[in-house]
């Protein structure tokens, strides 16, 4: 059924609040609005019963947060987010009252009181809005979804004028979800040409930033020199294999971000080719996002020359949608979710559910299934074969960015399409910048590693044979992928050969079956055998954390079961072989009748037969070989049991390189024309320029290349002396919890919100939370938590910069997605040294690592890191709190030359604090 805004009278009269409770919570207490109109205050508990006990839905927002905190199961609401999210597709909004109202400007709420004020005024404004633009579209997704049980329904469809004599047939309701046909398809182009080879002169990257920054911009020397020196990666290259390289490091506040896109568009303008710049965050993926709005203000210029590029498991998939539509006959109560999908998917811009325009509550609130689970996840894509192939959300991206001047990806994406040969780009970049350089190391180690472990074999199995008879799964099998292809050719053997081995790859309850010593298989024999080395030589006895083992000397049985798994997994790999080889035989043979898109199709099958079954089934081997041998210098190989609160998740042997960035500089650096790589935290500050260049260019591979780098260090424009303070508490046992958590509480209360604690264990982050959260809470702070609030880590960190009295708990790995500007941010106090953990791996590249000590280098990294979130303009003032007392002299290199560090006790040290910051 199409839209038909004139179809339905608009009713001009105002909306009605509701006639329902409300309920807000807070930490020790909640508002409840009665059906009479009274606002009580009640206790948390309280709040409980009175929930169990409503015979009406509550109106609340975030159910699942609410649920939580009043520790009470699921209970009748209305979740003013589903509402949000059904009239506001695919626009931000924060999942508190707080940033309700600032989604729909309206007056901030002070107290309880007025929040549950707020909350009713939201719900009447976001239905005046659907009184006032009805459309028959809305209406019939608003009816399948109320026929599906949601809440909404009947007050949606009374704002939209809807009744029952309007309700549509049952196939109607139906064809309102089916979106595929109102999207727009995207359209097939002839290949780019070549770029060309024309320098970037530093006068021209100066030019393009001034142009960018526009005439009453503030003159900042800093970001010039940054971005002349970021086009030493814009020269021509004089041999092959020799990139033109530029390292740079570029305090905080040099304007990075603006002084890299400078020569980056001068080069793409005069070469007519596209320059990927890469980040390691989603964050900095939106901070790039809104930048480039200076490039190309006009939006419709800017979608044509901008695109944000990520994998495939970040994309919406129509097909995963369809299934989930055609199923709803069956699963009638999954109609709201798909309803709420449909309204984002319908006004998305690009499809990306992973940091795009997605808000990732609605994922908390419905579930992964019908959420972020609905994305190619499983590599399961069936490209040209698919009837939503030329509306895929993905294709669209791809196609864009193989004409766009500027691709905004991430280090990972980068690192495999390169590895792969380019097979979603057809032809590679020649230019990248590495922003967020730091954590090169850390993507090419996870880029270029190799897992034998039962997730993996479970994942090829379900690649291979699709959705079991005992799984929820939709998988889709390998022969629901190529049937069409190999029907009639001799590659159907090959094809079922395939199939018939992949039983030898750990199926369902696989976990169950080697913990309980049944296992089925070689694969799972292996495995047994492989938790059974792990569990005989902890020294942990008990421990609820992931355990390791060194894979020698194998315990009896382990080698007899490992060269049992080597033949197997071999039975696999030669019919996958065959397959490739007939598939690109047929190619050749039909080359003249052969379409663009099933080109496309084959070529693609043969990529993934080859990524994600031949090249595993090889590496899987050659890691099998070591345990009768040696593994190779270059590699690290070691067993494990990943565990989570005591339960076993996966089981597994592993490799990875000693140093990852070998791979990442002979797949990605030597195989491009120029190079940028650049952070604020290359260097870790020992104290020795000349060493700290070193361990720079070994941290990002950069002392591999054969033509020397070009190194560049651009001072901060701050005035760090002046503007911050490191305090290291030392009467505070970093041992009793006690004390680390009262002096978290009397820190974040000295410095009245705006801190940032972190920690080196998920244990001791919780311990400390649930001594201060309700003594903060007395104060006025707001205390949200990384794995106790129930919401993603990126959304209390958007909670966290909106909200200036509130404090965020966090892990070490925090500190990269944390860029908040101003008084949200004044103060982070770590609980010690963030020393790394002495795992095997840790230990090979600790004897392998040039010069100083490893250990302390790494660490010298993450604090300087961290501090480098506190300062992010010139009018701000932060303070560094270490609360160990065994803080290192030499670790001190961390902070700038000039900044006070002061060792003094916890009472001193919150006096300074507040002082430093509220005086």
């Amino acid at each position: 059924m199409k839209a038909d805004i004139d179809s339905i009278p608009i009713n001009t009269s105002p909306i009605r609040p509701l006639v329902t409770p409300v309920l807000v919570t807070h930490v020790r207490s909640c508002a409840w609005l009665s059906l009479d109109g009274v606002i009580e205050t009640l206790s948390l508990k309280e709040g409980a019963r009175r929930l169990s006990t409503s015979d009406v839905p509550v109106l609340v927002v975030h159910a699942l947060a609410t649920a939580r905190r009043l520790r009470c199961g699921p209970f009748p609401r209305l979740d003013i987010l589903e509402l949000f999210a059904f009239v506001r597709p695919a626009q931000f909004c924060l999942p508190t009252v707080r940033g309700m109202a600032q989604a729909l400007d309206l007056p901030t709420p002070v107290t309880l009181e007025d929040e549950v004020e707020t909350l009713r005024t939201a719900c009447v404004k976001l239905l005046q809005e659907l009184r006032n633009r009805p459309s028959k579209e809305i209406q019939t997704i608003a009816w399948a979804m109320k026929t599906g049980g949601w809440s909404w329904g009947r007050i949606v469809l009374d704002a939209l004028g809807g009744t029952s004599e309007d309700a549509p047939h049952s196939g109607a309701l139906l064809r309102s979800l089916q979106i595929w046909h109102k999207l727009k398809e995207w359209v097939e182009g002839p290949p780019p040409p070549q770029p060309g080879h024309l320098p970037v002169e530093p006068v021209e990257a100066r030019a393009r930033l001034d142009q960018l920054l526009g005439l009453n911009a503030e003159v900042r020397e800093e970001q010039k020199d940054y971005a002349a020196s970021i086009s030493e990666a814009f020269q021509a290259p004089n041999a092959p294999g020799e990139p033109s390289m530029a390292l740079v490091e570029a305090g905080t506040g040099v304007g990075k971000t603006l002084g890299y896109i400078a020569p980056a568009s001068v080069w793409s303008k005069k070469n007519q080719g596209v320059v990927w710049i890469s980040t390691y965050t989603r964050n900095l993926q939106r901070q790039l996002d809104g930048e480039l709005d200076r490039l190309y203000p006009d939006q419709n210029e800017k979608k044509r020359k901008i695109v944000i590029r990520k994998g495939r498991e970040n994309y919406f998939c129509l097909l995963n949608y369809e299934e989930a539509v055609s199923r709803l006959r069956q699963r009638a109560d999954d109609a709201p979710a798909l309803g709420l999908m449909a309204r984002w998917a319908l006004a998305s811009r690009d499809g990306d559910m992973i940091g795009g325009d997605f808000p990732s509550w609605l994922k908390e609130l419905l579930g992964a299934r019908l959420t972020v689970d609905m994305t190619d996840t499983r590599g399961e894509c069936i490209y040209s074969s698919c009837s939503h192939y030329s509306k895929c959300f993905i294709e669209k991206t791809v196609r864009r960015a193989r004409r766009a001047e500027l691709v905004v990806a991430n280090h990972a994406l980068v690192m495999i399409q390169a590895a792969l040969g380019g097979v979603e780009e057809a032809m590679l970049p020649t230019r990248y910048i590495f922003d967020e350089g730091h954590h090169v190391f850390d993507a090419a180690d996870k880029a270029f590693s190799a897992h034998l472990s039962g997730q993996e074999g479970a994942d090829l199995r379900r690649w291979l044979l699709g959705a079991e008879e005992t799984s929820r799964s939709r998988a889709r099998g390998l022969k629901a992928r190529i049937e069409d292809l190999v029907a009639g050719q001799e590659m159907t053997e090959a094809l079922d050969d395939v199939l018939h081995h992949a039983h030898i790859l750990p199926g369902p309850s696989w976990h169950q079956r080697i913990s309980g010593g049944e296992p089925v298989g070689p694969f799972e024999s292996f495995l047994a055998r492989v938790r059974q080395q792990v569990y005989a030589r902890d020294i942990n006895n008990g421990s609820a954390f992931s355990l390791e083992a060194t894979i020698h000397p194998p315990v009896e049985g382990l080698l007899e079961t490992s060269e049992k798994l080597k033949e197997a997994l071999g039975k696999i790999r030669i019919p996958m072989q065959s397959l490739i080889k007939g598939l690109m035989a047929l190619m050749d043979e039909e080359a003249d009748d052969m379409d663009t898109q099933s080109r496309q199709r084959i070529e693609a099958v043969c990529a993934s037969l080859d990524r994600r079954g031949i090249q595993h089934v090889l590496a899987w081997s050659a890691m099998l070989d070591s345990l009768f041998s040696e593994t190779p210098t270059q590699f690290v190989d070691w067993f494990s049991v990943d565990r989570i609160d005591g339960r076993d998740m996966d089981v597994g042997m592993h490799r990875h390189w000693v140093d990852p960035t070998i791979p990442f500089v002979e797949e990605v650096v030597e195989k491009s024309h120029g190079v940028a790589i650049t952070s604020a935290t290359l260097r870790d500050g020992s104290g020795d320029e000349e060493a700290d260049w070193k361990v720079a260019a070994a941290r990002t591979g950069v002392s591999h290349l054969a033509r020397p780098a070009i190194l560049h260090d651009v001072k901060s424009p701050f005035d760090y002396p002046k503007q911050t303070r490191v305090y290291i508490v030392d009467n505070v046992r970093k041992d009793n919890m006690d004390q680390i958590a009262s002096a978290y509480r009397e820190l974040f209360i000295a410095a009245g919100g705006g801190a940032l604690g972190l920690f080196t264990a998920v244990n001791r982050l919780r311990t400390v939370y649930q001594k201060i959260v309700e003594p903060l809470d007395r104060t006025g702070i707001h205390l949200l938590a990384q794995h106790m609030d129930a919401m993603d880590i990126g959304t209390l960190i958007d909670i966290f910069r909106a909200e200036q009295n509130s404090c965020l708990l966090g892990t070490d790995a925090v500190r990269d997605g944390v860029d908040v500007p101003g008084d949200s941010l004044h103060l982070i106090v770590f609980d010690r040294v963030p020393w790394p953990r002495p795992t095997i791996l840790h230990k090979a590249r600790k004897r392998s690592f040039p010069g100083r000590s490893y250990d302390e280098m790494i660490a010298r990294l993450r604090m300087k890191q961290a501090f480098g979130r506190l300062v992010r303009r010139k009018t701000d003032r932060g303070v560094f709190v270490m609360l160990d007392r065994q803080t290192p002299t030499r670790m001190l290199g961390a902070f700038p030359e000039g900044v006070e560090i002061i060792r003094t006790g916890l009472a001193e040290t919150v006096k300074g604090v507040h002082e430093f910051l509220c005086e």
